[in-house]
């Protein structure tokens, strides 16, 4: 999601979209476009790479109309422009004409920081577009999207949809629009199943939930679809040493709310009531029982066994034994 600056106006002078996160950068594009449209139809777009401005041609683009239109003038990979065409840019920004918003795209960093500097000194609108490469910030997009189209999703619906689609930020918003557009009150972990069947069932999350809950046959179900669509064996264990971890976490923790437990565990309070509902029969012995047949399958995928897939078979029934047992494999 976007984070914008105080001064939160479409319409400004100038607005300065900084990150590599392409989604959002073409959202920032089409939020002042949409803006200057509504205030004038007749509105003239530019959409500019760095190889279409030579020098001169930004202050051909912003000299003023005979009929006075809107205009809104788009340069991407603002960081690559030529030095000369820098200093053109850098001139309008002292003196932004009006009736024209001049949109800049800079992915951020080393490169073309000049600019980037004279643009926040210059005052410009600044709409952070940072590239979301953990899983806590795809969640937090997902939320965001639920939240901005007005309709509610269990915490749940929301990290299932994560495992589901991956971390394609434009494949995340499409199948919120869809769910949003097809399904009508809360949308729960249920719903998204239904709509990702095969890609939500796909993930190893699940295959390591089942496993964790003692219901063997549903997660030896889940890890063979997995594998059959290509999900990788290391994955699966790492999703697996996860969700028996958090177990004895949680398991050895002091009892407290879950935003306390939240705390001190580096979970979302969301998980914790998850974990809470999946360690019912769990004892410290299952867990170590568990970890074991988890390190087993590690090394098994990791090139220590003939078989992968019989090795994490193997932890899989093994996981869910102790689940139900919490002492045995």
């Amino acid at each position: 999601m976007a984070r914008k600056n105080a001064s939160d106006d479409p319409l400004a002078p100038v607005t300065l979209a900084v990150g590599q996160e392409e989604l959002l950068l073409d959202r920032a594009v089409r939020e002042v476009v949409a803006a200057a449209k509504a205030a004038d139809a007749d509105t003239d777009v530019r959409d500019l790479t760095p190889d279409q401005l030579q020098p001169g041609t930004l202050a051909e683009l912003v000299s003023p109309s005979l009929f006075a239109e809107r205009k809104v003038v788009v340069v991407r990979d603002a960081q690559d422009l030529s030095a000369d065409t820098v200093k053109d840019v850098k001139a309008y920004l002292s003196s932004p004409a009006e009736e024209i918003t001049l949109v800049l795209l800079h992915a951020g960093g080393a490169k073309g920081k000049g600019l980037l500097d004279a643009a926040r000194k210059a005052g410009a609108r600044e709409v952070a577009c940072p590239k979301m490469t953990k899983p806590a910030d795809r969640l937090a997009f997902v939320r965001s999207e639920f939240r901005t189209a007005g309709r509610s999703a269990t915490p749940e619906a929301c990290q299932a949809l994560v495992d589901a689609i991956g971390s394609d930020l434009r494949e995340l918003a499409s199948a919120v629009t869809q769910l949003v557009a097809d399904v009508e009150g809360t949308i729960d972990e249920a719903v998204v199943g239904r709509y990702y069947t095969g890609r939500a069932e796909a993930s190893s999350f699940t295959v390591a939930d089942r496993a964790v809950e003692g219901r063997t046959a549903e997660a030896l179900e889940a890890l063979r679809w997995s594998l059959s669509t290509g999900v990788a064996p290391v994955l699966i264990t790492s999703a697996l040493a996860q969700g028996v971890r958090a177990i004895g976490k949680l398991s050895s923790a002091r009892g407290g709310r879950p935003a306390d437990l939240a705390r001190e565990l580096g979970m979302p309070p969301w998980k914790i009531d998850r974990v809470r509902q999946q360690m019912r029969g769990w004892t410290p012995d299952g867990v170590s029982v568990a970890l074991r047949a988890v390190a087993e399958a590690d090394a098994g995928v990791k090139g220590g066994g003939d078989d992968p897939e019989y090795a994490l078979e193997k932890a899989v029934v093994t996981i869910a034994r102790a689940a139900r047992s919490g002492c045995r494999a």
